[in-house]
């Protein structure tokens, strides 16, 4: 194996961080608030709107992302309103139209995870925030969305990291981030086998970060999970065999 080669592999695949990032990070952000919004209606809406956040959830998680993609790319720009809209000063390029595509599809999975964080919220607890005179929205802010959140957080961590691996599809139409400068270093060398190795491991290094990251919110938000420390007179009263408090 030519490390020589693989290291400036590296090089220049390295360039190519900051736009995958980007792409992710916009994505993520822009899928995570419009999640919650589909499933805030999901939930509380009117059943004329539960019917079309259950369709598009339908419709983005039952087909690849890789379609969804070429939809918004190709499809948009064959629709004369679009074309004449302010939006096509955006959707013209290949970056905006694939932070549609990877926010939309992000979004449709967020909006099922958000809405089981939400339904396992124990109903108890509601009530005990009515009781106390809370108004709806003051309960959600305070109470519901709170607990919710540490049920999401492990679930929707997936998805982020399922959202930055995805980020590579942008690289079919022509966005040139990690994999697209990826497939030219190909086309130039023909040396597959090494690029793809650089690669995989960069997006291998995101994520560990991103895990690393969740693990931390993680202890933050759920405290009462976490083991109480033995005192030192406990352990002693546990090695004579003495009972302990």
């Amino acid at each position: 194996m030519d490390f020589h080669f693989m290291s400036d592999t590296l090089l220049s695949l390295l360039a190519g961080v900051p736009k995958t990032l980007q792409l992710a990070s916009i994505s993520i952000t822009a899928g995570a608030v419009f999640a919650l919004i589909l499933a805030s209606l999901r939930l509380y809406g009117p059943w004329p709107f539960r019917i079309l956040v259950r369709g598009y959830v339908f419709a983005f998680r039952g087909t690849p992302l890789l379609v969804q993609v070429f939809l918004i790319y190709y499809g948009l720009g064959q629709i004369s309103a679009v074309r004449h809209s302010f939006a096509w000063a955006y959707l013209r390029e290949p970056f905006w139209c694939a932070v549609l595509a990877l926010s939309m599809n992000t979004a449709a999975y967020g909006a099922e995870i958000i809405r089981g964080g939400i339904l396992s919220v124990p109903y108890g607890q509601i009530e005990a925030a009515w009781a106390c005179g809370m108004s709806g929205t003051r309960t959600f802010r305070r109470i519901i969305f709170p607990l919710a959140l540490r049920q999401v957080l492990p679930a929707y961590s997936n998805e982020i990291i399922l959202i930055v691996k995805s980020t590579s599809l942008a690289s079919i139409i022509t966005l040139m981030e990690v994999t697209g400068i990826a497939y030219k270093v190909i086309s130039q060398t023909y040396n597959a086998v090494p690029v793809f190795v650089c690669a995989g491991a960069i997006y291998l290094l995101i994520n560990f970060a991103i895990t690393r990251v969740t693990q931390y919110f993680e202890r933050k938000l759920t405290p009462h999970l976490r083991p109480r420390p033995v005192r030192r007179d406990e352990e002693k009263g546990s090695i004579k065999g003495m009972p302990t408090a």
